[in-house]
């Protein structure tokens, strides 16, 4: 018996009880919110940054991930 876990045809569900209900509107308005500051960022740069920036990540979605990463990484300013 290589795969035990596989024997145990036991339904585990997850109920209403367990789990709490998910509102997928202020998930939604965060996603749409971060996209926009990101479309925002990406306008206000240079294209030799952006060249570069593609150069280095690929994508303009990686470059933008990468760029909000590092804002969410760096030190607060006093």
């Amino acid at each position: 018996m290589r795969f035990p876990h596989r024997l145990n045809r036991e339904s585990r569900t997850m109920t209403d009880n367990v789990t709490p209900p998910f509102d997928e509107a202020p998930q939604a308005s965060v996603l749409i919110g971060t996209a926009e500051k990101m479309i925002e960022i990406w306008s206000r740069l240079s294209a030799e940054k952006q060249a570069a920036l593609l150069a280095r990540f690929g994508s303009e979605e990686n470059a933008l991930a990468a760029l909000v990463t590092t804002q969410l990484l760096a030190p607060a300013k006093p």
